[in-house]
């Protein structure tokens, strides 16, 4: 079971969203805006966000680009989740760091095989650190590289 957010202006969607998900077993919650969403996230990290493109506020891309800047959100798996169906759109959200993206309306079976598909490629990662931990990690962890000799 895994804990998932659903960000999207559209209550009815968002409700169905997470029906759909809830009644695959998972844990879920939606709420309408991005800010909304920072607030939850501060309070419990969930294993997966569905985000709307279309918030009222800001933007669904411009709150994942500050979640991939974030210490605490770097490695928050995401997926796009938007009636926005242009392929640049999809490869903008793409290279901003979601792992995937799924045009409304979505058939619910495909919904679910998408999220179970984006969870378990995450599954088999360490669990989340933060940045500052993470980089004292590898510090403390690096081996000693012997120095190499180039020949010219």
């Amino acid at each position: 079971m895994a804990h998932i957010l659903v960000v999207d202006d559209d209550d009815i969607i968002a409700e169905l969203a997470s029906e759909i998900l809830l009644s695959a077993g998972h844990a879920c919650g939606w709420v309408s805006d991005a800010e909304e969403a920072m607030k939850l996230l501060q309070w419990r990290r969930p294993d997966l966000l569905l985000l709307d493109e279309n918030l009222p506020g800001e933007r669904g891309s411009g709150f994942l680009r500050r979640l991939r800047s974030s210490p605490q959100f770097y490695d928050l798996p995401v997926i796009m989740f938007t009636s926005i169906d242009g392929a640049e759109d999809e490869k903008r959200a793409l290279f901003d760091g979601a792992q995937d993206y799924i045009r409304k309306p979505v058939h619910p079976k495909f919904l679910v095989w998408r999220v179970n598909h984006t969870l378990r490629s995450r599954a088999q990662r360490p669990k989340h650190r933060g940045l500052e931990e993470w980089a004292e990690f590898q510090l403390h962890n690096r081996k000693e590289e012997k120095p190499r000799q180039v020949f010219i």
